[in-house]
């Protein structure tokens, strides 16, 4: 990717290769970009930092960038230290750069870092903007996406639009990969409970005329910008409509793809076997896409993200200590927490001698919104045996009917 968005808006950020888990948490095998941006004109103005992490190279991308020059602005779109950990080194080494936030950002930022605010700030509000010359930034704040503090920017004379953490994905920059799928993950993961602030962050931006956007992680996207592709080296982005639409589809919470996705917690295999069973007749039934997970060997955050996805999810799992195999109460637990509604959703319990898990399963759905249980619910004891085929088929008649 080249370091120009524009003949005078830089890219400055850095690559990150050696984290591990994002946030500590989530797996990011192909790293993380921490994206800045330098805005040069009469007066200069810097949009975020980066973690700390890559504080000495993004100082370098900087000082290149500036040729000798010096910031006016440094504006602050998110205050989470992947955004932030090097602002204390840019205040240090330029002591007259004033900080653009709004009120909350000032809240927040003396709990972070000790800098020197008195004199040093311009708080601004929706709608505001700051003239740098020729170059207009018209302020956009953007409570819950996914932080009380959070705005973005829009420049109004190239129509960039620097969009905070909305729009990332997980990944370096040079990383030769789907978009969406990490975009997804990536969304359903941080962004995902807050799906009525980003509604109402996407009508905001309806109102502007965006030819690119700038995220925080991941790539720029629209006119005139590249990314990676494993066979032809470099492709276009998509048209900004495709990832708006794919935004709007997820922050309203609707599937975004036909399809039943099963995942399941199995001890021994025989859970497994079940509902690779109940695969098959679904498959045979007509359903085109059916996707299987063992969620004890899978990265949870994938399994969050395919249970979005779908319209459909069947929950299957073993019963355990009076309860539901672990696995599975983790990923409802993950699923609570982010807000998941608004699916039809099967179950699938193994129990040998007291099942269980039904009833568990059931009772931590009892409080999403919108979420339909099928009946039947399939009860196995042990390992599958044909008296229980029936009733398999029948889950598997209400999946499908409940697809159309």
């Amino acid at each position: 990717m080249t370091d120009r968005v524009t003949d005078t808006i830089r890219y400055i950020g850095v690559d990150d290769r050696d984290l591990d888990l994002f946030e500590s948490q989530y797996e990011v095998p192909n790293g993380m970009a921490y994206n800045s941006y330098l805005i040069l004109d009469e007066k200069i103005a810097i949009l975020d930092t980066v973690d700390e992490r890559g504080q000495d190279a993004w100082i370098a991308n900087l000082t290149k960038a500036l040729e000798g020059r010096k910031p006016d602005y440094v504006v602050i779109q998110h205050m989470e230290p992947d955004h932030t950990g090097s602002l204390k080194k840019l205040v240090e080494l330029y002591p007259d750069i004033q900080m653009v936030g709004n009120a909350k950002t000032f809240q927040m930022l003396p709990r972070f870092y000790p800098v020197d605010t008195e004199g040093h700030t311009v708080v601004v509000k929706e709608g505001d903007t700051l003239s740098l010359g020729s170059h207009t930034l018209q302020f956009l704040l953007a409570p819950m996406v996914h932080w009380p503090e959070v705005m973005m920017t829009y420049e109004q004379s190239e129509k960039v639009f620097f969009s905070a953490d909305a729009f990332g994905k997980f990944g370096t920059l040079d990383t030769a990969e789907d978009w969406a799928c990490e975009a997804r993950r990536y969304y359903f993961n941080i962004v995902g409970k807050y799906g009525a602030p980003v509604q109402t962050l996407l009508k905001k931006v309806s109102t502007l005329d965006i030819r690119v956007i700038a995220p925080l992680h991941g790539p720029i996207l629209g006119e005139g910008c590249m990314i990676p592709d494993e066979e032809k080296g470099e492709v276009p982005t998509e048209p900004l409509s495709y990832y708006l639409g794919l935004y709007d589809t997820w922050s309203s919470y609707r599937a975004e793809t036909k399809g039943v996705f099963i995942a399941v917690a199995s001890i021994h295999g025989n859970t497994l076997k079940a509902a690779e069973k109940l695969k098959e007749l679904l498959l045979a039934k007509g359903e085109e896409r059916v996707v299987v997970s063992e969620i004890s060997r899978e990265d949870m955050a994938e399994i969050v993200e395919d249970a979005f996805r779908h319209d459909r999810i069947v929950l299957a799992a073993s019963s355990y200590d009076g309860g539901v195999f672990l696995p599975m109460h983790d990923l409802l637990t993950h699923l609570s927490y982010k807000g998941f509604r608004n699916r039809k959703v099967g179950i699938l319990e193994n129990g040998s001698w007291a099942p269980t898990a039904a009833r568990t399963i059931k009772g931590l759905l009892e409080p999403m919104n919108g979420v339909e249980i099928l009946e039947p619910v399939v009860t196995i004891r042990s390992a599958l045996q044909d008296e229980d085929l029936p009733k398999l088929e029948e889950l598997a008649d209400r999946l499908i009917a409940a697809g159309e």
